[in-house]
C-alpha cells in the first residue's frame, strides 16, 4: 500500500482526510442522541466550577470595582478561542476535539503533541476537581449533618507542605466512580444529569446575586479605575482560568444531532451564559460589601458564602451555596471525564491506541472499555495525589489546545477554502491570530516546573507514538493518496 511505504517524514506530516458528517467513519460510530441544549449545558457544566465561588476574593484586591471589566476581558480571551472552536467544530464535527482538528489540519505529529496537551488537560483536571469536591463535601456534611469523614479517608498519603495526610481521599474516588457509572449508561443519560446539575448551580449563583443586591450600594463602585490597567490585567489573568471548559463541547461532535449547526450554537451559547452569570455575580458581590473586605483572610477560604453570611446573619444561605459548589464540581468532573473518553476513542479509531479503546457498546453506543479505564486511572490519581500537584499542569494543556485550534482555522482557510463551514470566524485572520497572541502571553507566565512536567509527559506520549502509534495508524492501510492534504476547494475528499 502507498501508506505503508511512506517515508518517516511523510508519516509525521500526513493529514487525515475530512469526511462529511453524513458519511460513516472508518471504524465504530457513536450514537447521535444529544440535543443542542444538552450540548450547551456540557460547556456550561465544564466551565462553571468552583472558580466563580472563590475568584472574587483573588481578583477584587487586584482590580477593585473594575473587576467587572476584568471578567469581560477574560471572557473576551476565552471567547476568541471559543469562536475558533466553533468554526472547526462546524467543519469537522467529530469526536476527539483538538486532537482530531490537528490531525485533519496540521498533521499526525502535531496531532499527537496536542493529544498530550488535551489528555493532560482533561485527565489531570478531572482528578484535581474530584479532590476539591472531597473537601466541599466534607464541609457540607459537617455543616448540615454534623458528620464528616476521618482524616485518614479524606486526604491522600502524599504530603504537600503543611497539608494533612491520610490513607486515601475516599470521597474523590467515589465521585469519579459515580461519574463512570453515568457515562457507561449512555451519553444522553449523562447529558440529562449534567443539565439538571447545571440548572441547579446556576440557580444557586442567581440566588447569591439576588441576596447580594439587597445590600447593594452604588458608592462601592467609586474610584472605579483606581487600580489602573495593570490591576485589571492582573485580575483578568486570574479570572481567565474560570472560563476553561468551553472546549468540552467539541468533544461531543459525533453524538449530537445536526452537528454542523448544533456545535457552534452550543459553544457560543455556553460562552454567553458563562459570561452573563460571571458578570452578574461580580457586579452583585462588589456592590454588596466594601472592596477592602475582599482582602480579608477570613474570606479567602470561604468565598461567596461569607458574603451571604455577613448580609443575612445566618449560616443557611452559606450552606445552600456550599451545596451549589458540591453540585458544580460533580458536573465539572462528569464532563471532563466524558471529554477524556471521547478523545481516547478517536485515537483508538485512528490506530494511535489499541483498538479496544474504539470499541462501542452495541446497546448504549458508548465506549464502555475506554470509560472504565479512564475512570480507574483518574480515581487512583484523585485518591492518592494532592490537588496542589495537579493544577499547574492543567493550564499548559488547555492553552496549547487553544493555540492549535486557532492555527487549524488559519491553515484550513488556506488549504481548503471550499470546505463547508456553517460557522465562520469573523474578522479573519485577526481573530485567530489574536487568540494565539493572548494564549502565548498567558503561557509565558507559567512557572518552570510546569514546563518540566509537561516536557516529561510529552516525551512519553511521543515515544509511544514513534514506537507503536505510527506503525498501527489506520492511514497506513488506506489507499493511494490517503493522508495527503485535501485538494484546495474540495469540501469532501471521498
Amino acid at each position: 500500500m502507498a501508506g505503508q511505504s511512506s517515508s518517516f517524514g511523510t508519516q509525521l506530516l500526513r493529514r487525515k482526510p475530512i469526511a462529511r458528517p453524513r458519511g460513516p467513519h472508518d471504524g465504530p460510530e457513536l450514537g447521535r442522541t444529544l440535543s443542542t441544549f444538552q450540548l450547551m449545558m456540557f460547556g456550561v457544566g465544564a466551565t462553571v466550577g468552583t472558580g466563580i465561588f472563590f475568584v472574587l476574593q483573588e481578583a477584587v484586591p487586584d482590580a477593585g470595582p473594575a473587576v467587572v471589566v476584568a471578567f469581560l476581558v477574560a471572557g473576551l480571551a476565552a471567547g476568541l478561542s471559543a469562536i475558533c472552536y466553533a468554526e472547526l467544530a462546524s467543519a469537522i464535527p467529530v469526536s476527539g476535539s483538538t486532537y482530531s482538528y490537528a490531525y485533519h489540519s496540521l498533521g499526525e505529529l502535531v496531532a499527537m503533541v496536542i493529544a498530550a496537551c488535551v489528555l493532560l488537560e482533561y485527565g489531570v483536571s478531572s482528578a484535581a476537581v474530584a479532590v476539591g469536591w472531597s473537601g466541599y463535601f466534607n464541609e457540607l456534611t459537617d455543616a448540615t449533618l454534623g458528620v464528616s469523614l476521618p482524616q485518614s479517608l479524606s486526604y491522600s498519603p502524599i504530603p504537600y507542605e503543611d497539608s494533612p495526610t491520610g490513607l486515601v481521599n475516599l470521597p474523590a474516588v467515589v465521585l469519579v466512580l459515580l461519574c463512570m457509572v453515568l457515562l457507561v449508561r449512555g451519553a444522553s443519560e449523562s447529558a440529562r444529569a449534567n443539565a439538571v446539575m447545571v440548572v441547579i448551580k446556576l440557580a444557586v449563583l442567581v440566588l447569591f446575586a439576588v441576596i447580594a443586591f439587597t445590600a447593594f450600594e452604588a458608592d462601592r463602585f467609586g474610584d472605579f479605575w483606581g487600580a489602573g490597567a495593570a490591576g485589571v490585567s492582573a485580575a483578568a489573568a486570574t479570572i481567565f482560568f474560570s472560563f476553561i471548559g468551553l472546549d468540552a463541547v467539541s468533544t461531543a461532535g459525533e453524538e449530537v444531532k445536526d452537528p454542523q449547526r448544533a456545535l457552534p450554537r452550543a459553544i457560543m451559547g455556553a460562552l454567553a451564559v458563562v459570561i452573563g452569570i460571571y458578570v452578574l455575580v461580580a457586579f452583585a458581590g462588589v456592590g454588596s460589601q466594601p472592596v477592602e473586605d475582599f482582602s480579608d483572610p477570613a474570606q479567602q477560604s470561604a468565598g461567596l458564602s461569607v458574603i451571604l453570611a455577613n448580609i443575612t446573619g445566618s449560616a443557611i444561605p452559606g450552606a445552600v451555596l456550599a451545596a451549589g459548589a458540591v453540585i458544580s464540581i460533580f458536573s465539572v468532573t462528569l464532563v471532563t471525564l466524558y471529554g477524556q473518553t471521547r478523545i481516547l476513542f478517536a485515537m483508538g479509531r485512528d490506530g494511535m491506541l489499541p483498538q479496544r479503546f474504539s470499541r462501542v457498546n452495541p446497546r448504549t453506543l458508548t465506549p464502555t472499555f475506554t470509560t472504565v479505564v479512564v475512570a480507574l486511572v483518574v480515581a487512583v490519581i484523585a485518591g492518592f495525589v494532592p490537588s496542589d500537584y495537579l493544577w499547574d499542569t492543567v493550564s499548559i494543556g488547555t492553552l496549547g489546545a487553544f493555540i492549535v485550534v486557532a492555527l487549524g482555522v488559519l491553515v484550513l482557510r488556506r488549504s481548503q477554502p471550499g470546505l463547508e463551514r456553517p460557522f465562520r470566524v469573523p474578522f479573519f485572520p485577526v481573530t485567530p491570530l489574536l487568540t494565539i497572541v493572548v494564549c502565548i502571553y498567558v503561557l509565558s507566565g507559567l512557572p518552570a516546573i510546569t514546563w518540566i512536567i509537561f516536557g516529561c509527559w510529552l516525551t512519553v506520549v511521543l515515544a509511544f507514538y514513534l514506537l507503536w502509534g505510527r506503525r498501527h495508524a489506520v492511514l497506513n492501510h488506506a489507499g493511494p493518496g490517503a493522508g495527503e492534504p485535501t485538494p484546495t476547494g474540495a469540501g469532501d475528499p471521498r
